[in-house]
C-alpha cells in the first residue's frame, strides 16, 4: 500500500466513506449525503486512489468492505464524531432536533442502560447512543474526546485533561443459583470449597475479594474467568458458581434467574468508583446534557439495586437457608 499523503487528503471523502459504510449502497449515501450517485462513486473512487485500497466492493449485488476498510471506519468514526462536536456552538444542541451520536464506556448493567435509553429516547429520539466496553483503553480514549463518558474503578490516577465525580462506592454480595449446596452450610467453608466467577476487566486493577481473601489466608478456587459481565446470571444459574459483585450489576439478573444473594464471610474495603470526561467537552451543551440524565439515573438505580439485594439477603437469613 502506497504512503498516504495527508494533505492531499480531503475530509469530505471521509464523510462519504462513513456513510457508505453505514449504508451499504452507493445510492442510500448518496440519498443521506445529498449528493448525486456518481459524485459519491467519484468520492469513492479518489478515496481508493489515496489509500491504494479497493475499500468497498460489490460482491454478488451487495457492497462488501475490505479488510483495510474495516479498520480504517474504526479509526475514523470517533475522529468524524469528535471533529463534528468541536464545530458545534455551545448554543446549538437542542435534544429534540439533535442527531449526534454519543459514546458510553461502562460495565454492563442493564438497568442503567435501559433507563437512560428511555430517557434519551424520551427527548431526543434522533439522538445515537453507543455503549462501549470500560477497560484501561477507555483512559486514553476519553482523554482524546473519542468517548463522552466513562465509568470506572479503582484509585488509578487519570490522565491530564479529564474531568470527574465520585459515585457510590461499589459493595460486594455474593450470589449463587436457587438450590446451590453452599446455601446449606455458608461460611467460608463454603466459600473456599465451590468455584467461583470472576470477570476481569482491567489486568491493572485488582479485585478488593482477592485482596480481602489473601489478608486472610484464603484462596477461592476460580472456576471461570470472564472479560464482560453481561450474560453472567445465566451462568450462575446453570452453574454451582459463586459470583461476588456489587448489587448494581446483578440486582436485575438476580430477579430474572432466580439467584439468592448471600453476604460474603469476607468483609471487602469499598471499591472507589468514578464518571470521567474530556475538560474540553465539560462545558459542551450537548455533553452536560448526557451527563446530566446517565448520572441521575446511575444513582436511582445504585441505591434501588443496593435496597433490592439487602432485602433479598435478610429474607434469605429469615428463611434459614444461610447464616
Amino acid at each position: 500500500m502506497k504512503e498516504i499523503q495527508l494533505s492531499r487528503l480531503d475530509l469530505n471523502l471521509l464523510v462519504v466513506f462513513e456513510t457508505l459504510m453505514e449504508e451499504g449502497s452507493v445510492a442510500a449515501a448518496a440519498d443521506k449525503l445529498g449528493k448525486t450517485p456518481s459524485a459519491v462513486s467519484h468520492a469513492l473512487a479518489r478515496l481508493r486512489d489515496q489509500v491504494g485500497d479497493p475499500l468497498i466492493v460489490k460482491v454478488g449485488g451487495r457492497m462488501q468492505p475490505s479488510p483495510f476498510a474495516l479498520e480504517l471506519i474504526e479509526e475514523v468514526r470517533p475522529i468524524l464524531r469528535s471533529i463534528k462536536r468541536v464545530m458545534m456552538t455551545k448554543e446549538s444542541f437542542d435534544p429534540a432536533t439533535s442527531d449526534r451520536v454519543f459514546r458510553i464506556a461502562m460495565p454492563w448493567m442493564p438497568g442503567v442502560i435501559r433507563k437512560v435509553v428511555n430517557a434519551v429516547q424520551g427527548q431526543a429520539s434522533g439522538v445515537k447512543l453507543e455503549w462501549l466496553r470500560a477497560d484501561s483503553a477507555a483512559y486514553p480514549a476519553v482523554a482524546e474526546g473519542l468517548y463522552d463518558l466513562v465509568h470506572l474503578g479503582g484509585d488509578r490516577r487519570l490522565p491530564d485533561g479529564l474531568e470527574e465525580i465520585e459515585m457510590p462506592p461499589f459493595g460486594r454480595c455474593s450470589f449463587v443459583r436457587k438450590d446451590h449446596p453452599a446455601l446449606q452450610d455458608w461460611g467460608l467453608h463454603a466459600w473456599s470449597k465451590w468455584p467461583h466467577l470472576q470477570v476481569s476487566i482491567a489486568n491493572d486493577v485488582r479485585s478488593p475479594v482477592d485482596t480481602s481473601q489473601t489478608e486472610k489466608g484464603l484462596t477461592r478456587q476460580i472456576g471461570a474467568l470472564i472479560s464482560e459481565f453481561a450474560g453472567i446470571g445465566s451462568l450462575l444459574a446453570g452453574t454451582d458458581l459463586i459470583g461476588t459483585f456489587p448489587p448494581i450489576l446483578m440486582a436485575q439478573d438476580m430477579q430474572v434467574w432466580g439467584l439468592r444473594a448471600l453476604r460474603p464471610p469476607l468483609d471487602f474495603p469499598p471499591f472507589r468508583v468514578r464518571f470521567f470526561w474530556s475538560s474540553r467537552l465539560a462545558s459542551d451543551a450537548g455533553s452536560a446534557w448526557l451527563r446530566e440524565i446517565v448520572l441521575r439515573v446511575y444513582r436511582e438505580e445504585h441505591a434501588t439495586a443496593e435496597a433490592l439485594v439487602a432485602d433479598a439477603i435478610s429474607a434469605q437469613v429469615t428463611s434459614g437457608k444461610a447464616r
